[in-house]
């Protein structure tokens, strides 16, 4: 398969490519980064990558920022900018690949443990991962020709414990291996409109 892997030089896009790499045919996109560039938050831009690479038979999205703050220093502002970024941004990416993924195809997107097991500054974060769950489960049934569409929702990776571990105060991090093969399930089976939990 042709997968476009968007976030790909992430720690979870890296464990992602590492396996599917070893048997498809990747296409790394990122911000500043990869084959191929995009703003996910800019539908414009992400049609224009669509255009560039052509039909992918399936698209992966392991992006998404998110404000972390305590909610009480929280805005309407910070949250809109959270979903923006973690939930808007991969929804473009499913509606402009609506009519460019190939018949049969599938979108992969990615949220996170904390809308299951909070954390303090997490709200933000926890409302972005409900929501993308929300829409995959309500988009699943009305996707075209066979598409399938499917979220994986990891907890902090292990490779991520240097760089965000304080932020998760008695979280057992997931080793790395098993986030990728949740990736696998979605990609190369056929399940749709699940979430994928991996804790």
């Amino acid at each position: 398969m042709r997968i476009l892997v968007v976030g790909a030089a992430g720690d979870i896009g890296q464990v992602v490519c590492d396996e599917l790499g070893q048997r498809h045919d990747l296409i790394r996109a990122g911000r500043s980064s990869g084959d191929v560039q995009v703003d996910l938050a800019d539908a414009a831009s992400v049609a224009a990558m669509y255009a560039k690479i052509g039909p992918p038979d399936a698209v992966i999205s392991t992006t998404g920022d998110v404000h972390f703050a305590p909610v009480s220093q929280q805005t309407a502002q910070t949250f809109l900018d959270s979903l923006q970024q973690k939930v808007i941004g991969q929804v473009n990416l499913v509606l402009a690949g609506l009519d460019v993924v190939a018949d049969g195809g599938s979108f992969t997107l990615t949220s996170g443990i904390l809308d299951r097991v909070p954390i303090p500054m997490g709200s933000a974060a926890a409302m972005a991962n409900g929501a993308l769950g929300g829409f995959v489960r309500g988009a699943a049934g009305e996707m075209p020709r066979g598409l399938r569409i499917n979220v994986v929702s990891p907890g902090l990776l292990e490779v991520s414990v240097p760089r965000y571990g304080a932020w998760f105060p008695g979280h057992v991090p997931v080793a790395s291996d098993r986030v990728a093969q949740a990736f696998v399930f979605s990609v190369e089976g056929t399940a749709t409109g699940q979430v994928i939990t991996v804790d």
